[in-house]
């Protein structure tokens, strides 16, 4: 008599990183329960028993993607002997990971997720505070200048900051509408020129 085997164990990083790829692709509102049960390969009740909800599993995918995103863009602000060899590594980095390839989708999942999207409060703010948090790198790297005497006393931090982070986020849109590493590579040459004059 045949015997059965013995049912595979969850794995439930496995089954986030699937979970962080359907949200990235599709956003919070368009990625349905089921969509999240066929990509993570578990059903309904296992998927409420691991992660709460679909908010919280979100949150949580959300923090996986981050922590990769730091790796590989964020991280870069400290990279070159200047300041200004940081800012131009971080959009660099942007370029070069942006654009779909190796199993990820297009563009970023912190700045795809659209305003005013109806979503849940909570899934709202947690998407809000990554996106400050790339302000808070360039911020950083935009200091550091100032003080090292890169930049002039005078230079406005809070604007320059928010600046190269509209241009990080328009990268995103346009590598979601296609847009190759070389395309953006030369969005992110094009940014470094409004780099203020010492």
């Amino acid at each position: 008599m045949a015997t059965a085997g013995r049912p595979r164990a969850f794995d439930r990083e496995a089954a986030l990183h699937e979970a962080m790829l359907v949200f990235w692709r599709k956003g919070f509102l368009a990625t349905s329960m089921n969509d999240l049960c066929d990509a993570m390969g578990i059903r309904s009740p296992s998927l409420y028993a691991a992660f709460g909800s679909k908010e919280s599993l979100y949150a949580e995918a959300l923090q996986r993607y981050n922590a990769s995103a730091d790796r590989m863009i964020w991280d870069h602000i400290s990279d070159g002997a200047t300041a200004k060899d940081g800012v131009r590594s971080v959009l660099k980095a942007a370029a070069d990971v942006l654009p779909e390839g190796k199993g990820s989708p297009s563009g970023c999942m912190v700045h795809l997720y659209a305003i005013g999207e109806g979503g849940p409060e909570p899934v709202a703010e947690v998407v809000k505070d990554a996106r400050l948090a790339g302000l808070k790198v360039f911020r950083s790297g935009i200091r550091r200048a100032v003080k090292a005497g890169e930049l002039p006393a005078s230079t406005n931090v809070d604007r320059l900051s928010r600046f190269f982070l509209g241009v990080v986020q328009g990268m995103a849109i346009q590598a979601r509408d296609g847009a190759t590493r070389a395309d953006l590579a030369g969005t992110a040459e094009i940014a470094m020129a409004a780099w203020p004059a010492p």
